[in-house]
């Protein structure tokens, strides 16, 4: 069995976990409207995993826990305000960095049917550290 994490002359492999398709409420918007309304937002996220450990012990303890993942970002999103799909994208980039020790993450926020003929409007970021 080859580890997940494998590190070659030639390259590094990274393992990553993803998220999609993650609803969440929110105060979201310049408009008082969505001041004082909560959105529902969809986010995906790609997270990079800091170590292959899981892979070989294949023990929840060494890997990173998605369900954690999810509801640390509904509730720290469930409390706050933003203006802007970027602001909070970088909030929940920070996040996932910080609280979760992952070296990269890619964030994806959408909101649903905010404009007439469009599913969803977003943004997507990839940050690192």
């Amino acid at each position: 069995m080859r580890p997940c994490n494998q590190t070659t002359a030639k390259t590094q492999h990274m393992d990553i976990i993803f998220l999609r398709e993650l609803k969440v409420v929110t105060l979201i918007g310049i408009y008082e409207r969505e001041k004082r309304v909560p959105q529902t937002l969809q986010i995906d996220l790609d997270i990079a995993l800091p170590n292959s450990r899981a892979c070989q012990s294949d023990d929840i303890n060494d890997a990173l826990d998605y369900a954690q993942v999810a509801q640390h970002l509904q509730k720290v999103l469930s409390e706050g305000h933003f203006s802007l799909l970027e602001a909070l994208a970088e909030h929940i980039a920070q996040i996932i960095l910080k609280d979760f020790n992952a070296p990269w993450v890619r964030v994806s926020v959408a909101k649903l049917q905010a404009i007439r003929n469009c599913k969803q409007v977003g943004i997507s970021i990839e940050r690192g550290q």
